[in-house]
C-alpha cells in the first residue's frame, strides 16, 4: 500500500517549530513505536518533538508502506527516512544483518547530499547497522561491507555491476531523495536500472520538492503500489474501472473494514461487466475455514481478485454509482450491507491512527455515501455531534426501506407464484378430463 503526504497537508496540523503546540507529537509518541535505543539517541541529540513531515512519514514506513513525499528541503526530510530504515532493519528477519547484506539503499542527485546524509545515518545508526557512502574507497567497501549505501545513481548503478560480493537479496528499503532533481539532472536511466536490481518485495520511500509527471511516472516504476487520486463519490467507478482494466490479472484489494469487504464482495459480483472474474472476500471475521479457502482458491487460480482487510483519476463516476445503487433499490441484502460498510468506513476513518492525514473535518461524506450506493443517508452519532456536512449526496426519494424485500423473497414468491400456476393448470387439465369423460357417458 502506498501513501501520499505533502508539506502543506501536514504543516496544515502541526508546527514544528512550536514545541508546546498539543498537537505535535513526539517521537516517542509515534505509531508503531519507535525502539526505545533509538527514542534514547534522539533525546540524547536533542530531539524531542517531530516535524511535520517526520510525523506523516515514519508511521508509513514502519508500517509495511510505500510513500510518495512532497517535501522541501529544511523539513526535516532526512530523519524521516532514516529513522524508518533504521527501525526496519532492526525489525528484520536478517537482523543482525551479515557485513555485506545490503538492507537499505539511498540514492541522491549530488555528491554533497550524500555526504550530508551519511553523516547524519553515522550518529543514529550507532550498532544497528553498517552505514556506507558509496562514493568512499571501494577496496575499504569490499573489505568492510555495508549494510546500507548511499550514494548517487551514476556511482551506485556502476558499483551494483562491478561489485557482486554484496547481496541486495534481502534488501527491506530503497529511498529515492529528491526525485525532481534525480530526473532534472539525467539519471533516469541509472535509476531504472537500480530499481530492476532489488527485491520487489520491499519498500519505497519518493521524496521531492515538487510533483512533476516525470516523478509520478518515476513513482508508478519505483512504488510497489502507485495510487490513483479520485473523488469520494467516484472510489466505487474507479475499481470498477480498475477491476476490468486487469481482469486478466491477480489482484489484491484492501479495505478498512470486514463490513465493507462483505458489501463490495457481494455488490460487485452482481456486475454484468465484471461476471467473468472471480473474486475472494476474506476478513478476520469470517471463521478460519472460510478464510484458509479463500486464500487458498485464489493462490491456485491464474486470475481473479482477492478482497481483504488491510492488515494494515477520475472514473466512470456516475453509471458506477447509479447502478449500485438501483442494486440497493431491488435488493435489501445490498442496501444493509451497503449501510454497514459505510457507517464502519466513517468511524474507522474517524478514529485511524494518522489523523493528520486521515482528516475527518476533510472528509467529503456526501460523496462517500453516494459510492456506496446509499439511498437515504443514516444517522450517524459522530457526523452529527461534529457537525460534519453533506454535501455531494442526493437522496432516493419515495423509496422507503420496508419497500425493498431480500431477494430470497421475491425468488420464493416467484417459486411460490409458479407453483400456484402449475396447480391451476393441472386442476383446469383433470376438470376438462372430467367433463369429456361425463359427456362420452363414461
Amino acid at each position: 500500500m502506498k501513501a501520499g503526504v505533502s508539506d502543506k497537508q501536514a504543516a496544515a496540523v502541526m508546527d514544528s517549530s512550536a514545541p508546546n503546540s498539543v498537537m505535535v507529537p513526539r517521537f516517542s509518541e509515534l505509531e508503531p513505536p519507535l525502539s526505545e535505543e533509538i527514542i534514547e539517541e534522539l533525546d540524547r541529540s536533542g530531539f524531542e518533538f517531530c516535524t511535520a513531515v517526520q510525523a506523516a512519514t515514519i508511521p508509513f514506513l514502519c508500517s509495511h508502506k510505500d510513500v510518495a513525499v512532497d517535501a522541501a528541503t529544511g523539513s526535516g526530510k532526512t530523519l524521516a527516512f532514516l529513522l524508518p530504515i533504521i527501525e526496519i532493519i532492526r525489525r528484520s528477519n536478517s537482523y543482525p544483518p551479515k557485513p555485506h547484506q545490503v538492507m537499505g539503499v539511498i540514492i541522491s542527485p549530488t555528491r554533497e547530499l550524500s555526504a550530508q546524509i551519511h553523516k547524519v545515518a553515522r550518529a543514529v545508526c550507532l550498532d544497528f547497522a553498517k552505514c556506507r557512502e558509496v562514493e568512499a574507497d571501494m577496496n575499504t567497501l569490499e573489505e568492510e561491507g555495508a549494510n546500507l549505501l548511499i550514494g548517487t545513481p551514476g556511482r551506485l548503478s556502476d558499483m551494483m555491476k562491478r561489485m557482486e560480493f554484496l547481496d541486495f537479496r534481502n534488501l527491506e528499503i530503497l529511498i529515492l531523495d529528491e526525485a525532481d532533481r534525480l530526473l532534472d539532472m539525467g539519471f533516469q536511466k541509472q535509476v531504472n536500472y537500480i530499481i530492476s536490481r532489488l527485491p520487489k518485495q520491499r519498500r519505497t520511500g519518493l521524496f521531492s520538492a515538487t510533483q512533476t509527471q516525470a516523478v509520478a511516472d518515476l513513482a508508478k516504476a519505483g512504488l510497489r503500489n502507485p495510487y490513483l487520486k479520485c473523488e469520494a463519490d467516484q472510489k466505487s467507478s474507479q475499481l470498477v474501472h480498475l477491476l476490468i482494466e486487469n481482469k486478466n490479472k491477480k489482484l489484491v484489494v484492501f479495505f478498512m473494514t470486514c463490513a465493507c469487504v462483505d458489501y463490495w464482495g457481494l455488490v460487485i459480483s452482481k456486475i454484468p461487466s465484471l461476471k467473468s472474474i472471480s473474486f475472494f472476500p476474506t476478513h478476520g471475521k469470517m471463521d478460519q475455514k472460510g478464510r484458509d479457502t479463500a486464500l487458498a482458491s485464489f493462490t491456485e487460480a491464474s486470475s481473479g481478485v482477492l478482497l481483504c482487510t488491510d492488515v494494515a483519476a477520475r472514473g466512470l463516476d456516475i453509471p458506477g454509482i447509479v447502478y449500485i445503487r438501483s442494486l440497493a433499490i431491488k435488493d435489501r441484502e445490498v442496501l444493509e450491507k451497503g449501510l454497514k460498510a459505510f457507517v464502519s468506513f466513517v468511524r474507522a476513518y474517524k478514529e485511524h491512527q494518522c489523523s493528520y492525514i486521515f482528516s475527518w473535518k476533510g472528509l467529503e461524506i456526501g460523496k462517500l455515501a453516494m459510492g456506496y450506493g446509499i439511498l437515504s443517508f443514516p444517522y450517524i452519532s459522530e457526523v452529527k455531534q461534529d457537525r460534519i456536512g453533506i454535501v455531494g449526496f442526493t437522496p432516493v426519494q419515495g423509496i422507503t426501506f420496508e419497500d425493498i424485500k431480500i431477494q430470497e423473497q421475491i425468488s420464493g414468491e416467484t417459486k411460490a407464484a409458479k407453483l400456484t400456476s402449475k396447480e391451476r393448470e393441472t386442476a383446469t387439465r383433470k376438470e376438462r378430463e372430467t367433463q369429456e369423460k361425463l359427456q362420452r357417458g363414461g
